[in-house]
């Protein structure tokens, strides 16, 4: 019992112009399919680039015999690139937050109070505020109601397709739609490669960094993509007090990590994101162990 779709639909670029479908027909696993999901299958199909808002309209379901055979990838090789700051006792993340206490609970000396000769641990003890080192931010950060730590799933955090977006600080600390845009950035995690990971730990690191500005934290919410990262001290302006990026962005359920580092070392694209917090209850911001996965083709 193959199902088929058929549907209109409408594609706006992010670089200008557009694209319509009519009585456009797809084979669907299953009996169902959402507007989401068949503008993803339509912009992988037709290897569509720059994608921005699409819409799909009159769809309808219908029994049909599937017209399409899957064709299995090439294999790829994998290189790992680490984007976070290391966590150490005394670090200043943002000031006015207490830095982390990082100590033995159990020390290795006393451990050996309790084994057998020669075998020993140690177990450590941390006490910290979420927001340290480099750190994601979940809804429930900026919404009492929205999903924590444990409740935003688990793909949301994890190899997701990504690219970087080069804005020198250099050239300006306000990152604005016009910035965003001639990128492929629908569906993927958008890091924003500033350079100013330069001054990690140091006093110039907390004062006129760079952020994003409320028309490009909407743009990026109407291109839907998945996550936002930057290498700065906040994706906000915090010389004042307002956070429309946190607010449009977490408001969406797209997710953000911040204080990224090393983003220099990334491709363009061709390249994969990974963000994973632990998974607690009552919680909207944790550190995590960024790191970027390269592909390259064998061939």
């Amino acid at each position: 019992m193959q199902k088929r779709v058929k549907f209109d639909f409408e594609i706006e670029f992010t670089n200008g112009g557009g694209i319509k479908g009519e009585d456009f027909r797809l084979d669907i696993d299953g009996d169902s399919i959402s507007d989401k999901e068949l503008a993803d299958y339509i912009v992988a199909d037709m290897r569509l680039l720059m994608v921005g808002k699409t819409r799909i309209l009159n769809k309808e379901i219908f029994q049909e015999a599937h017209k399409r055979i899957p064709v299995n990838s090439e294999s790829k090789q994998q290189l790992f690139i680490d984007l976070s700051h290391t966590i150490e006792d005394g670090l200043v993340t943002y000031k006015g937050l207490p830095a982390p206490v990082i100590c033995d609970y159990l020390s290795r000396d006393e451990s050996r109070k309790f084994y057998a000769e020669g075998t020993e641990f140690q177990i450590g003890k941390i006490e910290m505020v979420s927001n340290t080192g480099t750190y994601i931010d979940c809804p429930f950060h900026r919404f009492e109601g929205g999903k924590d730590l444990s409740e935003v799933e688990l793909e949301c955090f994890a190899d997701l397709d990504a690219i970087r977006v080069s804005v020198p600080f250099e050239t300006t600390l306000e990152i604005t739609e016009e910035h965003l845009k001639n990128f492929e950035i629908r569906n993927r995690a958008v890091l924003i490669h500033t350079g100013w990971d330069k001054h990690w730990n140091t006093e110039l690191y907390y004062e006129n960094h760079p952020f994003l500005t409320q028309g490009a934290a909407e743009y990026l919410r109407d291109c839907e993509v998945k996550l936002v990262g930057i290498d700065s001290h906040n994706i906000d302006d915090t010389r004042t007090n307002s956070r429309p990026a946190h607010t449009t962005l977490l408001g969406n359920e797209i997710l953000i990590v911040e204080h990224l580092c090393n983003l220099d070392l990334l491709p363009a694209s061709g390249f994969t994101f990974s963000a994973v917090p632990p998974k607690f209850k009552g919680v909207g911001t944790f550190p995590v162990r960024a790191m970027a996965k390269l592909h390259q083709q064998i061939r």
